[in-house]
Formats: structure tokens, sequence, C-alpha cells
């Protein structure tokens, strides 16, 4: 810049020793950051370490995950099988069952598969039930009423299960299944029917 007014002192020689401290001055940052070279490096491998071990972890989790998907696929497919058997198996018999509880309208539907000696049984629109009750299903047989199942049904939900049907008694003959009834009993269920009875149906 030049002068143009007049007022700029004139340029002088600084002395060595204010050079010097200068220079030290400017340096001395540099050597502050050199001598603390082992705690950066002790910073840098613990910063390493614990990146390194947050990316194992993440590396097992996803292959944990990724093994309980497997298996939860594989598991569906089973179930699919199974229904679809159940569904369209020659020996499949399908009896629906419309019922009435708490004023409202639904079905209970059978599939009966005479080889396999089981039943699938999925339950629609039933209300569900009060705190102290459950729905029981019974089996209808050629020695009276036998229990198949003690249904819990706390949600506005349909309910599907897998039933095995009766055997004998001490290796006996099995037991013949005429028909299905269903009542409301006690929450843990009962040895007879004891309660409301939703429906009862000689098949």
């Amino acid at each position: 810049m030049t002068d143009w007014l007049g007022m700029l002192a004139a340029p002088r020689t600084p002395r060595p020793e204010l050079k010097g401290r200068v220079l030290a001055r400017a340096l001395a940052p540099r050597r502050r950051w050199r001598g603390r070279g082992p705690l950066a490096a002790a910073a840098l491998i613990t910063l390493a370490v614990g990146g390194g071990g947050g990316a194992w972890w993440a590396y097992r989790t996803i292959g944990t995950l990724t093994a309980e998907r497997a298996g939860l696929a594989a598991r569906v497919q089973a179930l699919e099988d199974t229904v679809a058997t159940f569904i369209h198996g020659p020996a499949t018999r399908v009896i629906q069952i419309p019922v009435s509880t708490g004023g409202r309208v639904g079905s209970v539907t059978i599939f009966a598969d005479s080889v396999r000696h089981r039943w699938l049984v999925r339950c629609d629109g039933l209300a569900p039930n009060a705190r102290d009750q459950a729905y029981q299903l019974w089996f209808i047989t050629d020695r009276g009423m036998a229990t198949a199942a003690v249904m819990l049904m706390d949600e506005d939900k349909p309910m599907v299960m897998a039933l095995e049907m009766p055997r004998g008694d001490g290796g006996g003959p099995d037991q013949r299944v005429l028909g299905a009834a269903m009542s409301i009993e006690p929450r843990a269920g009962s040895a007879r029917p004891s309660g409301p009875m939703v429906f009862h149906r000689v098949l």
C-alpha cells in the first residue's frame, strides 16, 4: 500500500532477539503436538479398536438376525404347507357352522382330515370372552363328550388351531367322533359342558 496520506512510519528492521522470539512462538504449536505424539497415537488406536469392535458386533448381530429370519421363514412355509394339506387334501371334509355370541354373528369352520385324524378349526366373529370365561370346543364321540380345546378369546380377531382327534384309553380303539360342540365355560375349562351352548352339531 502506498502512503498516499503521508502518515505511515518509515520501515525499520527488527532487532535479532525480537525476530527470534517471533519465530519461536510461531514454531511452538508444532513442538507441542510432536510432544503429544504418543497420546495422539493412543487416541487414534482407541478409536480404531472401538470402531472395529462396533463393526464386529454389527456383523455378528446381522448374522444372528439373518439366521432367525431364515428359521421363521421355514416355519411359516411349513405351516402354509400344513394348512394347504388340510384345505385341499382329498380326505378333508369342510364343515362351516354359523354361531351367535354376544349379539354378534360369526362362524366356526372345521377342516376334518379323516386320514391324519386331525382337525383344523377357524373361529371368526366370536365375541371376546368375559374375564372369567372361555370358549371350550368339544368332540362329540360314541363315548360321550371329550374336550378338544379351551379357547381364551380376549381380542376381537379370528383364532385358528390344529387339533388331534381323541384316541382310545389304554391303547384301545380310537373314539369315533360324531360331531362337535362349543360352550362357554370357566376360564380354566370344564371336564364336561356346564355353561351356555354356542353350538352342538352332529357331522
